[in-house]
């Protein structure tokens, strides 16, 4: 059995820089460390941060006045700040930039005058914070059936802006029917589809491409990212599974395989997809051979506010 492992896979930008935040703030400040919501949609993520002293709070309501706190990656909607602010929380945000990006994008359409159609998952803890920044100039598309019966303004403007961690795919076809019911519908001068998620579905074609006749996804089941993964893969009828670790495979799955693509969704951490690789060679895996169709070299800065903190606890540490 052949093993392929997919280059690009695993962390982003976006997820290193809000990992590299949460570890920043446990060692300027000590724990405990709140943060907001997951801190990136992965379980061994959490899971390790909580052993480090970091305490993961659905709301802000339970954290203490003037506590460290941070942001997920995922972004909050304006009224979230307004909370922090009334708390005085020292509050670090750890939004993927891109996230920001369509943050942005909400106010300046909405300012020139257009009602936001989104393409997103409802519930999603990005499309909660992207409706938020305008709930009322803005219309949840989740998929091509309520493309076709959303009831929109056939006289307003309209500008489609999409969760980063869709499909481009399927995108596209919700895209399309919008576009044919309502004419005026526009689109935004760039992408908002993350540069990380195009290119780990363009992996999994290339997995495809070079053979892979079964896929397996390392990511837990609330990574929207990676259940993308493997829905590109079953579109080209590649039957593959969502598996946040070893201990989720089921031996049988692999009977009859000749070549096992591995991937990751981009807040899986890498170790845990070694643990992937390691199982399969034990079960007849016959080595790892690595298709690369783009190297990555994206980095996100975190936020000034932080690296002062950290030059200022510098300065205050006593010479040799």
């Amino acid at each position: 059995m052949r093993i392929l492992l997919a280059n690009p896979r695993g962390f982003c930008a976006g997820v290193d820089r809000a990992i590299k935040i949460v570890d920043m703030c446990l060692d300027v400040f000590g724990p405990p460390v709140y943060v907001r919501r997951e801190i990136v949609h992965n379980s061994h993520v959490v899971k390790d941060f909580r052993a480090k002293g970091v305490i993961f709070v659905d709301e802000l309501e339970p954290v203490p006045p003037k506590s460290v706190t941070v942001l997920s990656a995922h972004g909050v909607a304006p009224e979230v700040f307004a909370q922090a602010q009334a708390k005085e929380l020292k509050l670090i945000d750890a939004t993927c930039p891109l996230v920001t990006k369509v943050h942005l994008e909400v106010h300046r359409f909405v300012r020139e005058g257009y009602h936001i159609v989104l393409i997103g998952h409802d519930g999603h803890d990005e499309v909660i914070g992207t409706m938020g920044e305008a709930p009322e100039h803005t219309t949840l598309v989740e998929d091509e059936q309520q493309a076709r019966s959303v009831d929109l303004s056939a006289h307003e403007k309209l500008m489609v802006l999409t969760q980063t961690t869709l499909g481009v795919e399927d995108t596209q076809g919700i895209i399309n029917i919008l576009k044919e019911r309502y004419p005026q519908l526009d689109l935004p001068p760039t992408d908002d589809v993350c540069y990380a998620t195009q290119n780990r579905q363009d992996a999994v074609k290339a997995l495809v491409e070079a053979g892979m006749d079964f896929l397996l996804v390392v990511g837990s089941s609330n990574s929207s990212n990676a259940a993308r993964l493997v829905e590109v893969g079953e579109a080209r009828g590649v039957r593959g599974f969502l598996i946040d670790g070893i201990e989720q495979i089921d031996e049988a799955w692999l009977a009859g395989v000749t070549c096992v693509g591995v991937t990751a969704g981009a807040s899986t951490p890498e170790h845990v997809i070694q643990q992937v690789l390691e199982y399969l060679k034990q079960r007849g895996g016959t080595g790892v051979e690595t298709i690369t169709t783009v190297e990555e070299n994206t980095v996100f800065q975190v936020p000034l506010t932080l690296r002062r903190e950290v030059e200022l606890r510098a300065a205050a540490q006593p010479q040799n």
